[in-house]
């Protein structure tokens, strides 16, 4: 399903978010870190994912990874010039990785990640200069709710004897 919007800039972040907090709510609810992704080109959601890393036994299966995996599929081209990655999660240094190799345009990311985030909670591989791509940031957006919900189910799976 794509969906378009045209609104001023925060105005667009928010609601793209809000696209990526329904997918880490579906993570959540599968028992997964809730951390949720959309990608957006021609102002339209390309392609959505939820962290799967659980239910698919796969480190590397973080929602930013099967978010780009999916928008590569729907251009039918790897290289995702012009398109933007909005994430609930300051993203690891495998996911920047990722976007930088994948050429995302733009970043949205909204709660920081103070163990494993790449834009500076934990080291910085975004502002770094690139010798072939350098990623536009914005960050900080809804990150109150992206915080919550992570929060929330830390605390719910540490009541109930869980290990993440």
């Amino acid at each position: 399903m794509l969906t378009h919007v045209s609104a001023p800039r925060s105005s667009v972040d928010e609601v793209w978010m809000r696209e990526a907090l329904e997918e880490a709510k579906k993570a959540a609810a599968e028992g997964e870190v809730p951390v949720g992704a959309v990608l957006v080109y021609n102002d339209q959601i390309i392609a959505r994912a939820h962290n799967r890393v659980e239910g698919l036994k796969d480190a590397t299966a973080h929602a930013e990874m099967l978010c780009l995996k999916e928008g590569a599929a729907a251009l039918a081209n790897w290289r995702l010039l012009d398109a933007t990655l909005y994430c609930t999660l300051e993203p690891c240094s495998m996911c920047a990785g990722a976007m930088i190799l994948s050429r995302v345009k733009t970043l949205v990311w909204g709660a920081p990640d103070l163990r494993h985030g790449a834009h500076g909670s934990w080291v910085n591989l975004l502002d770094q200069p690139h010798p072939i791509h350098q990623l536009k940031v914005r960050q900080g957006v809804l990150q109150e709710e992206s915080a919550a919900l992570l929060k929330g189910f830390f605390k719910q799976r540490r009541s109930c004897g869980s290990a993440i």
